[in-house]
């Protein structure tokens, strides 16, 4: 039994073996270690066996929220895939609404362009009658100029006809 039990000891400055077992402690070493494993064993199994549920609680609460963060990101991607839905819907009907708008711009241009032709029309006419107006009234005023000048011309010579006129129109008038 020395032979079991080999412990290494420094003797002298050099490394020996020890067999002798009341000198090495290997009993009490033995007993001690027996006591801890006996009684150990319970404390310990129990320390594992609460360490292992709780590992196992980890996991199984990891796993949903794993589970939940998927169902979640399949949710939001939904999310996602409608909202792009209606981006493209809204770009498509802006798009219509732009050309109308266009359309209708262009329309009223038109018309505007159509309206500015015929005012222009009406404006020249408008200048070619006024002009006309202007140059008759001219006329009418040369025309009046040049009788008076011609009337002054003949009455000038003759200031007794001048005077008969203006007796013979007294007379008309007052009855002399």
């Amino acid at each position: 039994m020395d032979a079991v039990w080999i412990l290494a000891t420094e003797e002298a400055g050099h490394f020996g073996l020890n067999f002798n077992l009341f000198e090495t402690n290997i009993i009490n070493l033995a007993i001690v270690i027996g006591i801890l494993v006996y009684f150990g064993k319970g404390v310990l199994g129990k320390i594992l066996g609460d360490r292992q549920a709780a590992i196992a609680t980890e996991v199984k609460e990891a796993e949903e929220r794993k589970q939940t963060a998927a169902a979640r990101l399949a949710d939001e991607q939904q999310k996602l895939a409608q909202a792009q839905e209606e981006a493209k819907r809204i770009i498509s009907e802006a798009e219509v609404r732009a050309k109308q708008a266009r359309e209708q711009i262009l329309a009223q241009a038109q018309v505007e362009i159509e309206r500015l032709k015929a005012t222009a029309g009406q404006d020249t006419l408008a200048q070619e009658e006024r002009v006309s107006l202007e140059v008759r009234q001219r006329i009418a005023e040369l025309a009046l100029e040049q009788v008076e000048a011609e009337l002054a011309h003949r009455i000038a010579p003759n200031q007794s006809a001048q005077q008969q006129l203006i007796d013979r129109s007294l007379a008309l008038l007052g009855g002399n």
